[in-house]
């Protein structure tokens, strides 16, 4: 096993020059640190939502994967450690931009905006609140760091760093991706709020989409009964762990276990978005 990647949430194997085996392990980061305890399933869940968006999406873009299948994967990898949380993809080159979309005013998104009126060099509305919704949705990207925190950039800077052409096309695939999984996601009472993507270049120069796509870690998926204009809402993601670290003052550095109590309304919030958006139970 050639093992080329470990980052806070994925393990990446090299299989042979033109493909990889991407495994989602039960990691969870949160304000760019790995936490010390696992979230049960939590890679099982992510794995298998991003294969039904990709699967859900592949009329608009072609995605990375291969097979989902264990029986599908090389002989040292059909084990239950790789069962359920991994993909077979095409090794692609990846474009180093985070290809982020936001429907929502949130985040780091509002609190741009409160300081200026834009987000990302965009000028938006005055008198927003937060969690509106944008009249569209706009696409902010970002640089995808080697160590450190991303950094949001204008469309024109994208334009620099990838040429117009791709960045048009990065533009327009996540607008029309987002808009797609966003109207399905409000037929189930999910509001996506955004989210952000990663693409690729494959081996005839085409643009595809990989990595992991809507997912409970790279999107903000707010419960569209309990959506209230003007405050924080709440989510079916990843941002329940985050409030719990900045409301108890927790260190993310520290290597302290975190409350079992914690892990596990954060696991059971993982399992309702996956039934949610697949209309089946997590098994």
């Amino acid at each position: 096993m050639n093992k080329i990647s470990s980052g806070k949430v994925r393990e990446i194997y090299q299989v042979d020059n033109d493909k990889l085996l991407l495994v989602v392990s039960d990691r969870i980061s949160a304000f760019d640190y790995i936490l010390p305890n696992m979230v049960p399933d939590k890679g099982k869940i992510l794995n298998q939502i991003s294969e039904f968006w990709f699967n859900f999406t592949k009329n608009i873009i072609p995605n990375h994967v291969i097979s989902t299948d264990i029986k599908d994967f090389p002989k040292e990898f059909q084990t239950d450690e790789f069962k359920g949380r991994s993909m077979l993809v095409k090794k692609l080159k990846m474009v180093p931009i985070e290809c982020i979309v936001r429907g929502y005013i949130t985040g780091s998104g509002w609190a741009s905006y409160k300081r200026d009126g834009t987000v990302c060099g965009i000028k938006l509305p005055e008198g927003l609140q937060e969690s509106q919704k944008l009249s569209h949705p706009i696409f902010t990207p970002s640089t995808k760091a080697e160590e450190g925190h991303d950094e949001n950039i204008s469309f024109e800077k994208t334009c620099e760093l990838v040429g117009t052409d791709l960045a048009e096309k990065l533009r327009d695939k996540t607008i029309e991706v987002y808009k797609k999984c966003a109207d399905y996601a409000a037929s189930k009472g999910v509001i996506i709020a955004d989210t952000k993507f990663e693409f690729g270049i494959d081996e005839n120069g085409e643009l595809v989409i990989g990595d992991e796509i809507l997912t409970p870690d790279s999107s903000r998926f707010w419960s569209a009964k309990d959506y209230i204009v003007g405050q924080g809402q709440k989510s079916f993601d990843k941002q329940y762990i985050r409030d719990w670290i900045k409301t108890t003052g927790y260190d993310p550095e520290s290597g302290k276990n975190i409350p079992d109590n914690v892990i596990n309304t954060t696991a059971n919030k993982y399992k309702e978005a996956y039934k949610i958006i697949t209309d089946k139970d997590f098994k």
